[in-house]
C-alpha cells in the first residue's frame, strides 16, 4: 500500500498531475480541506489544476501509516508553499511564502486510491500570507 502512496506524493511535488492521477481510482472521493466532496478524476484533476494557479507547493517531512489489511493510510507532511494567484474568498497574493504542517487520509482499493482527505490549519495559512512574510 506504501507503494501507491509513495507514487502519488512523488508525482504531488513534481506537479505530475497526470502522475496523481495514475494512483486513483476512476470514481475517487476527493474530500478537501474547507470545502465539500469532489467525485473521480476529471474533479480531482480540474482541483490540481486550480491549485497549481495559484499555489506552488512542494510537501517534505512526509511519514507514512497504514492499518495493515484494512485498505486505508494516512500521510503527514509539511506544507512549504508560495501563494502565486489570489484564490476566491483568501487574502490577496503577492507571492507570500507559507509553511504548514498538514495531513491527508486514503483508502486504498484494488491497489489505487479511492479516497482522498486532506486537512490543514486554514485560519494558519491566512495569517502567514497576510502578514505577507510567511512562515
Amino acid at each position: 500500500m506504501s507503494a501507491i502512496l509513495q507514487r502519488y506524493f512523488a508525482a504531488f511535488n513534481a506537479k505530475d498531475v497526470s502522475g496523481m492521477l495514475d494512483c486513483l481510482t476512476p470514481d475517487v472521493a476527493h474530500h478537501v480541506n474547507e470545502g465539500g466532496v469532489r467525485y473521480g478524476k476529471d474533479a480531482f484533476e480540474a482541483f490540481c489544476k486550480h491549485m497549481n494557479r495559484c499555489y506552488d507547493e512542494t510537501l517534505t517531512d512526509l511519514v507514512l501509516f497504514e492499518a495493515a489489511g484494512q485498505g486505508r493510510a494516512a500521510a503527514e507532511f509539511t506544507v512549504n508553499g508560495t501563494y502565486k494567484a489570489t484564490d476566491d474568498g483568501l487574502p490577496i497574493a503577492t507571492g507570500q511564502t507559507y509553511v504548514l504542517p498538514a495531513g491527508s487520509f486514503f483508502d486504498i482499493t484494488d491497489g489505487k486510491i479511492s479516497r482522498v482527505t486532506t486537512r490543514y490549519n486554514l485560519s494558519d495559512w491566512i495569517a502567514q500570507v497576510s502578514g505577507g512574510n510567511g512562515g
